[in-house]
């Protein structure tokens, strides 16, 4: 069995390529059993964000391609359509990636702790749809494990940096004053809360949150003293917004340019600034190309950030550590029950063997043999059945030359004796 890990991400594709693989959480489950009906597919999962789509699977020898072929098929692109875009990572190289991952070490904010999350909702959609097994239900584990020791023994979330709070640094630099200006938050997730928090902390004191669920909404409207509205109602709260961040899981545009345009009517054309924190993206592009609405989205706070990254490139180099270590022992115990197939496999002959023998010799006991012969019978019919197959295969090997399995029996042999 090998492991993968394969993907695309901010440092790899365009955003218009990674909304094309974007997967949203209603249809991971779905996917994942589709992807684990394959053949040679044992076990899968995927995480999806906004920077990143990446397939974990464990794969038998010779299906290390169904994934991507998978991958092209489900989002019905052309093949090859991902070449020169898509990583792929196996055995340790794939377990350091998910580690680097879920630590934030492979984040487009360094350390950012909001993947961490996310990772834990891509192992619940994967264990919830029945598509994880022993070995990737342990590497999910010790990821969390691993990015918990990392925050703990470094100060890689030392620096109140994140998405959410680049985003409310971009938007100063249009509004200095946020206790004037209207916000509106399109989204109730993690990354609007996030938003939400640090807008207030800078001075916003007039929010309103949009969401398809308005119950949501209310919710996280209530925390942060704002209005809650329903989708429905976005024409006409976007007319009264400076300040507009979005980020839902829908799969088209929730904000047109008509309605952008109609927005900037009501509004006399005073400047507006809008963030699209989605993937799919939840503006249209062709808003950017109207005047007086400066449109960034999520690949242009990656290219905001980084003066308070640099005591978490230093905390980076001790946490690579900590995954380069713990990537190793994972291994350590991966091979282990790997090897347990064959061991169990012996230990099954031999015992089927044993008993195979011991019925006999008490038949011959049963039927008046001599005790002794019946021992006799049972040690050396049982020697016999047990080394013949390792006898035979060693003869062979001997006679087309193969030096490694001679000196791996030599081995097995010797660790036995040191057992004496």
């Amino acid at each position: 069995m090998t492991l993968l890990a394969l993907g695309l991400n901010h440092q790899t594709a365009p955003l218009a390529l990674r909304e094309q693989v974007a997967l949203a959480p209603e249809r991971t489950g779905d996917a994942l059993r589709e992807l684990r009906a394959l053949p040679g597919v044992q076990e899968a999962a995927v995480i999806s964000t906004c920077n990143r789509t990446e397939l974990y699977c464990r794969v038998a020898a010779g299906a290390e391609a169904v994934p991507v072929d998978w991958l092209h098929r489900h989002f019905e692109l052309a093949p090859g359509k991902l070449d020169g875009f898509l990583y792929q990572h196996e055995g340790e190289a794939a377990v350091r990636h998910l580690f680097r991952v879920a630590t934030g070490l492979d984040s487009m904010v360094l350390g950012e702790p909001q993947i961490l999350g996310q990772v834990k909702t891509s192992y619940h959609l994967a264990r919830d749809a029945g598509t994880l097994d022993s070995a990737m239900e342990r590497l999910f584990q010790q990821s969390f494990s691993v990015a918990k020791r990392a925050r703990t023994e470094t100060r890689i979330g030392a620096s109140p940096v994140s998405v959410a709070f680049a985003a409310v640094r971009l938007a100063q630099q249009i509004f200095a004053d946020f206790a004037t200006a209207g916000v509106l938050l399109i989204g109730a997730g993690d990354t609007i809360e996030l938003c939400a928090r640090h807008l207030v902390e800078a001075g916003a004191k007039r929010l309103v949150v949009a969401n398809r669920t308005l119950a949501n909404a209310r919710g996280l409207a209530e925390r942060f003293h704002g209005q809650a509205i329903a989708l429905t109602d976005l024409p006409d709260a976007l007319a009264q917004a400076d300040i507009v961040i979005a980020s839902t899981a829908a799969r088209d545009p929730v904000i047109t340019q008509a309605m952008a345009k109609k927005a900037l009517k009501a509004r006399r054309h005073r400047p507006q600034f809008m963030l699209d924190l989605a993937v799919p993206r939840d503006i249209a592009a062709d808003v950017a190309e109207l005047e007086d609405i400066y449109l960034y989205t999520v690949d242009d706070i990656g290219r905001s950030i980084d003066e308070a990254m640099r005591s978490r490139r230093e905390a980076a180099n001790e946490a690579e550590e900590i995954v380069t270590l713990a990537a190793e022992h994972f291994m350590g115990w991966l091979r282990a029950i790997d090897g347990q197939g064959p061991i169990q496999k012996i230990r099954a002959d031999a015992e089927r063997n044993r008993d195979e023998v011991l019925e006999k010799a008490r038949v011959m006991l049963a039927n008046g043999r001599d005790p002794a012969e019946a021992l006799n019978f049972l040690a050396h019919t049982l020697t016999n059945k047990l080394l013949h197959a390792p006898s035979s295969n060693l003869r062979a090997a001997a006679l087309r030359g193969d030096a490694d399995l001679m000196r791996t029996a030599e081995q097995l042999f010797a660790a036995d004796e040191r057992r004496r």
